[in-house]
């Protein structure tokens, strides 16, 4: 169904690969907007989890355009990536963007979520090769 979260396991702690992520997006121009550390939540009340964080960004130059086609796409945008530690690994995940197409009305803006889609794996990919 396109839903399905991408996983790729990376190197370094949840703290390293949150730190790398944000250099990479911000050599590529992109805004970091919000960092959730769920992990950090969890402690606050109590509660054990391991490393968990979701980075969310975006460049609204190009995500405005799909939300003026069809408002409905803000509940997906801005992108984001789930970084998370599984007994001592660490893992990043995100949805393809590509979904977009598929659950919004695009006009104007229909080849923007193949872009994204794009985007989003080339990050990853990078992501993932980097130390």
């Amino acid at each position: 169904m396109g839903e399905e979260l991408k996983t790729l396991r990376v190197h370094g702690s949840v703290a390293d690969a949150t730190a790398r992520l944000r250099e990479l997006l911000e050599r590529r121009g992109v805004a970091v907007l919000a960092i959730i550390d769920h992990a950090a939540g969890a402690r606050a009340v109590g509660l054990e989890l391991a490393d968990e964080v979701v980075v969310f960004f975006g460049d609204p130059a190009v995500g405005t355009g799909v939300m003026q086609d069809d408002p409905r796409a803000g509940i997906d945008l801005p992108l984001r990536m789930l970084v998370w530690d599984d007994n001592g690994s660490t893992y990043i995940g995100y949805r393809d963007p590509h979904v977009l197409s598929d659950l919004f009305d695009l006009d104007i803006h229909r080849d923007v979520p193949a872009k994204l889609s794009g985007f989003m794996e080339r990050l990853a990919h990078d992501l993932s090769a980097e130390q």
